[in-house]
């Protein structure tokens, strides 16, 4: 008895802007999605939390779709 698991979108994280200057809040944020300099990326699932943390960060990264 296996489990299926459902298919999940990845997504392309992309760090565009720096985090320096910014409330130690959303530098938690970006650290905590994997990244860590700017141009550094990191593909994760889409799920609701890693979707939730890209919109509180959203005016420093760019996110795309992964096939």
């Amino acid at each position: 008895m296996g489990l299926i698991m459902a298919k999940t979108k990845k997504l392309k994280i992309t760090l565009v802007r720096s985090a320096i200057s910014q409330k130690p809040a959303v530098v938690a944020t970006v650290k905590s999605l994997g990244l860590r300099k700017i141009n550094s990326s990191v593909e994760q699932n889409a799920t609701p939390d890693i979707l939730g943390k890209i919109k509180a960060v959203s005016h420093l990264v760019e996110v795309e779709e992964m096939k």
